[in-house]
This record gives C-alpha cells, structure tokens and sequence, in this order.
C-alpha cells in the first residue's frame, strides 16, 4: 500500500494540480477550447485524488478497528436494503468482479431518497451528483497486484478485514 499512496496517489495529486493550473490560465485568457479540453484530465486526475483520499480514510488496521463492523443507522441502512452486512458484502464483490479493466465499487448513499446502493464506476470517475460515497475499493491492478498478483478475488475478499467502518458511518449520518 506504502507505493499504492506515496507513488500512484501522489501521480494524480501533481497531475490535478498541473490540470488545475492550466485550466485557470486557459480561463484568464477565456480560451474555451483549452477550458473543455482540460476537463477529461481535470477529471481523471482529481477523481483520481478525491477517490484515493476516500479509501485510505475506509482503510484503518485491525487493532484500530479494521474490519470490525459497522454499527447504528449505516448497519441499519445496509440490512435494509441487503438483509445483512455479509449479503452486502457478497453484492459488492461480485461488482468489483463485474469490472471490466479499471475501476472502483463504492458504497453509496442516495442524497434523493437516503438509502444505500451499491455502484461502480470506470477509471478514476469519481461519486459526484445524486450519489454520496460512503465506502470504496479500488479495483486497479495497482491496489493489489504486488501482494496478489493476479488474484484480485483474494484481494476484494480481504480488503473487509481493514475496512473502517466508522469513516463510511460517518458520512452516511452528514
């Protein structure tokens, strides 16, 4: 994970910046063609980073409450609507599976009607609009593959033994 944030992370928080710069130029100068070009990078790369700020706040170690499960409204939230946080659990696997190339699953809450879902999305496209990331999991070859190689099953199976509920529950409940 240390090459995960300090090397990959990092990459998207420079290249936003970059894109950032370059877009307020472009906007100083009211060069519209610039302005939409930028928009795909402005996109990836800040996905990139709002996405992997997310995970490392849902990855938390074991004797620091990693993986223990969630609690109050979220834990009623999720039984709800999956009948129970290990049915969840098994849904949202199958999703990161379901990826096809790179991506990211995502706990979500819908700001419309208040309950949970699950969602994937491409690349880095990040949980903005109608739907409030709660919980995410990186599906990029990067999140596992030096410790699993190509085994991501094994992966999506043992990210749930540090994921910090308390984070997910604190967003669900602003």
């Amino acid at each position: 994970m240390e090459l995960h944030h300090s090397k990959h992370h990092q990459t998207y928080v420079n290249s936003y910046n970059d894109a950032s710069e370059k877009l307020a130029a472009a906007e100083a100068n009211d060069d519209i063609a610039t302005k939409i070009a930028l928009q795909p990078l402005i996109n990836f790369h800040g996905g990139g980073h709002l996405n992997h700020t997310l995970f490392w706040e849902n990855l938390a170690p074991k004797n620091q409450g990693g993986g223990d499960p969630p609690s109050g409204e979220l834990a009623k939230a999720i039984d709800s609507t999956y009948g129970s946080l290990e049915e969840m659990k098994k849904k949202f696997n199958a999703a990161l599976a379901g990826i096809q190339g790179s991506g990211w699953a995502w706990l979500v809450k819908d700001t419309q009607t208040g309950h949970v879902g699950i969602k994937t999305y491409a690349n880095q496209d990040p949980v903005v609009g109608q739907f409030k990331p709660l919980l995410g999991v990186d599906a990029w070859e990067h999140a596992y593959y030096l410790q699993y190689q190509n085994r991501k099953a094994e992966y999506f199976s043992a990210i749930w033994d540090v994921i910090n509920w308390k984070a997910a529950e604190q967003r669900f409940s602003k």
